[in-house]
């Protein structure tokens, strides 16, 4: 029966998401463009954006291989081609996401200025963004589909072999690895993709952001976009990798994050819970979080398709949360059928011993923790940052001040901000804990994502509408027509904020879980129970050493960032000095070398910060052992969660303080001003963090994480200085 729901759920779940995406793809691509002016931005967009993700697809690639080729020979053969899958759902849908954006920012252009219409504009925009959405989470479910069934079901790894899972050995360590490990592996592929196109893409579009923003606005006191500007085709390019394919490739790696983690830990839960013997139960466990995921894709689809189908579409914000909301109220009401019919015939006694408190809907009730706490972060993060509420407004205030007083606002704005977003998280992780332990808190994390659909759908809509606004500014268009993509831009600005609270409370959840489940493979060896002795010496040095991660990691984010943009400056500086009549509007400003500066920076300063998400906790495994890399999880979660939570929330109140002022929210100031001069400052410093540092850090410590479990089946008992045994 299981395989039955899993095959028509999650298998028509893959099937209609990934038509439906189709559909809207040539939908949108039919479309017309517009003036041949308009036509020659926007393929000058395309080209940069295509050029630049290719190659750091083929940088990519060579380090894929690599891993895939370490995993197989010294973890497991099944990990190695289960990462490389892995990382080929990842790449494939961020590169689809980013292919319709760039197609999609012109036609929006095009329907603002033919219709004039908020409504019929907003259609095409919110249709180009589902198309990433729908991707997302129809490559992430097709992609775990084929590994459960091709290493668990039909390799067999799901078997009971005298009451205990079925395992395998490799034949190079000796060591003994069971379906965790291939699943991990799975994670694995899509989490570094992801970090790759997080950073890489981070560090393009907010080198051009900013070297754009310094001379542009602060210098020349010339509009955003403004086509003079030589490094405006490159902040519209780095839109479209850094805010499209960078944060599709974010979010796939957290909803496979929480889904993989959740199923991992079932098994665990299984081989290490005394009472806990049915094998029916084990795989209804496992099967859960992929089934409810794949509910929550046939949930966003509906929730897509009802505005779009509708005649008229009026208010932006009311549109796209009737998307959200159909959506996340249908993954609501067929998870908790999914819950009771899947588990209503497992014996109590069982389900007690599994600590499935709540008896058949106790994982359903955990998912439902999990989207109250989403949705609680999200708004926290709303409040924040919109410029409707007094921290932005306050930010905004004190750019009277100057510069230094508009940067120390907004820092004490995003500190401030960390604590009630981190209550909430504690209250769900704690409800989740209490009604299904440890496996509870993994189906809080996929609760939190499962709707992630029509989530990355609205995000996405964000960075489109923002390239339209460009074309539209560059192409000479009316300003009615900007005044139309700046209304869904700044919708846009809200929905992103609201998204990255969901992004860094899913990491949360899911990193807790994945920490779970490490502690339970290493409890086989170097361990004893599934415990973390805090003030054991090797585990108290690895969570200090843990706690300083992530800051060299964002630290190096934003060197790169300040490198990149440090020269981008200096090429726009260039150009409006030596090029004759680039003021007037005679002269052409010299576009493709922004360009090549900002992928440049981005592909060089990339490397360095996504290995040491993979090779420090390997290397202080092998080194020091498992405990150490325990301290070391425990130490960088405690402080990315932190960083995430203020970067994010100080870089979009820097960035609504400035729009803002821009639009004339602060008496006797406005564009020009020392005040707006001053806010942009604000804007620029937040640009690296908001948008290359915050989400960055969700992926580092799920990375982490995840290598660590992948490979705690060597290092536990091969490691240099054996410190676990000393501390016995």
């Amino acid at each position: 029966m299981e395989l039955n729901l899993l095959t028509i759920i999650v298998m028509a779940a893959v099937v209609l998401g990934l038509g439906y995406a189709a559909v809207n793809f040539y939908a949108t691509k039919r479309l017309r463009e517009g003036s041949a002016r308009m036509q020659e931005i926007a393929a000058a967009i395309r080209e940069g954006a295509n050029a630049f993700l290719l190659y750091e697809y083929r940088i990519v690639a060579g380090i894929a291989l690599g891993l895939a080729a370490l995993m197989a020979l010294f973890i497991a053969w099944e990990a190695g081609i289960a990462f490389l899958l892995g990382a080929l759902m990842s790449s494939t849908a961020g590169y689809i996401g980013m292919k319709i954006a760039t197609y999609a920012n012109v036609r929006v252009t095009h329907t603002a200025d033919e219709t004039r219409d908020v409504g019929a504009t907003l259609k095409v925009a919110f249709r180009g963004g589902s198309v990433m959405g729908l991707c997302v989470a129809g490559f992430a479910l097709l992609g775990a589909l084929i590994v459960y069934l091709c290493f668990g079901w039909a390799g067999g790894m799901l078997s009971l072999e005298s009451g205990e899972v079925a395992t395998r050995l490799n034949p190079v360590t000796g060591q003994r690895y069971t379906l965790s490990v291939i699943l991990s592996g799975y994670a694995l592929g899509c989490s570094v993709i992801a970090m790759f196109n997080r950073v890489g893409g981070g560090i393009y579009t907010k080198a051009a952001d900013m070297g754009a923003d310094l001379v542009g606005k602060t210098e020349e006191h010339i509009p955003e976009d403004d086509p003079r500007n030589p490094a405006t085709i490159a902040d519209n390019v780095g839109d479209n990798v850094g805010d499209v394919a960078g944060l599709g490739a974010d979010l796939l790696e957290s909803y496979v994050g929480a889904i993989m983690a959740t199923m991992i830990l079932a098994i665990e839960v299984f081989v290490h819970t005394a009472g806990f013997s049915s094998q029916s139960l084990l795989q209804k466990l496992m099967l859960f979080p992929m089934l409810f995921a794949g509910i929550g894709l046939l949930g966003c689809i509906v929730g897509i398709a009802f505005p779009l189908l509708r005649r008229h579409m009026r208010a932006p914000h009311l549109e796209l949360n009737l998307a959200t909301w159909i959506a996340a109220g249908l993954t609501l009401a067929g998870g908790c059928v999914l819950s009771i019919l899947l588990f209503r015939g497992e014996e109590a006694a069982q389900l007690a011993a599994a600590k499935q408190r709540l008896g058949p809907v106790t994982p359903w009730a955990a998912g439902a923790f999990g989207i109250v706490a989403g949705i609680a972060v999200g708004m926290l993060s709303e409040y924040y940052t919109s410029d409707a509420r007094s921290p932005t407004r306050g930010i905004a205030e004190a750019s009277r001040g100057g510069p230094a007083l508009t940067v120390t606002k907004g820092m004490a704005t995003g500190m401030i901000s960390c604590l009630l977003p981190v209550v909430m998280l504690c209250a769900a992780i704690f409800g989740c804990y209490l009604v299904g332990g440890m496996y509870g808190v993994g189906c809080g994390a996929v609760g939190m994502l499962s709707f992630v659909a029509a989530t990355v759908s609205v995000d996405t809509y964000g960075p489109i509408s923002d390239n339209a606004g460009g074309i539209a500014e560059m192409g000479g268009l009316d300003p009615a027509v900007r005044a139309i993509t700046d209304t869904l831009d700044s919708v846009g600005n809200t929905t992103a904020a609201i998204g990255k609270g969901f992004a860094i409370g899913s990491a949360a959840l899911a990193t807790m879980s994945m920490m779970s489940s490490y502690l339970y493979a290493a409890a086989d060896g170097a361990m004893a129970e599934l415990a973390l002795n805090i003030m054991r010496g090797d585990v108290l040095v690895g969570a200090i050493l843990g706690a300083a991660l992530p800051f060299l990691f964002s630290g190096m984010l934003i060197n790169a960032v300040t490198a990149s943009a440090g020269k981008m400056v200096a090429e726009v500086r260039r150009q409006f000095r030596e090029i004759k009549g680039i003021m007037e509007g005679t002269g052409k400003p010299d576009h493709k070398k922004c360009i090549t500066i900002a992928s440049k920076g981005a592909l060089r300063g990339m490397v360095a910060p996504a290995l040491i998400a993979v090779l420090v906790p390997v290397a202080c495994g092998f080194v020091f052992g498992a405990g150490f890399v325990g301290g070391l999880l425990v130490g960088a979660t405690l402080t990315a969660i932190m960083l995430a939570l203020y970067a994010g929330t100080a870089g979009g109140a820097w960035d609504n303080a400035k729009k803002f002022v821009e639009k004339g929210g602060l008496a006797g100031e406005g564009k020009g001003s020392p005040a707006h001069d001053a806010a942009v400052v604000g804007d620029t410093v937040g640009d690296p963090l908001k948008d290359t540092v915050g989400p960055s850090l969700n992926i580092l410590i799920k990375i982490m994480s995840t290598v660590s479990l992948v490979c705690v089946v060597v290092f536990q008992n091969c490691n240099l200085l054996m410190l676990t045994h000393l501390f016995d």
